[in-house]
């Protein structure tokens, strides 16, 4: 299997820059797995988890990847995130109360549509960390 170029960036700076054999994460539209030789591609990233395949192995690196875009050009693909933390950066106690507290949010049924939809979006990204760091655990 041939390899491919590979930078992710954020805000909070660069990621990732190196040769992988396979990328996969989430888009708005679902679950995308680029191979070296992809067609062009760009599409908005959703909501999950990203894994990165340096070597053929089933070994990947794991994260929480929310929001910004995927850029598959001929020579390089660049995952841009809004928000992107590895597994082993997630601080499990943080997404742990980020996740009640917005269950909490939710449940009190005191908070008007924006306020709802943003307690729905914070459990959404606690929940995706927790994840990460279940998955990066097996």
């Amino acid at each position: 299997m041939n390899s491919f170029h590979l930078k992710i960036v954020s805000p909070d700076g660069m990621f990732f820059d190196g040769e992988v054999m396979r990328v996969s994460l989430r888009t708005i539209v679902g679950d995308i797995a680029i191979l070296a030789g992809h067609i062009p591609y760009v599409t908005a990233i959703g909501t999950g988890e990203c894994r990165v395949f340096v070597d053929n192995t089933e070994n990947s690196r794991r994260a929480a990847c929310i929001g910004g875009f995927i850029n598959v050009t001929k020579d390089l693909v660049l995952i841009a995130a809004t928000t992107f933390e590895w597994a082993e950066e997630i601080d499990f106690d943080r997404a742990n109360n980020a996740k009640t507290r917005a269950e909490s949010e939710i449940a009190s049924g005191s908070t008007d549509g924006h306020s709802l939809e943003l307690a729905k979006i914070k459990l959404a990204r606690a929940n995706v960390r927790l994840k990460v760091i279940e998955n990066n655990k097996q």
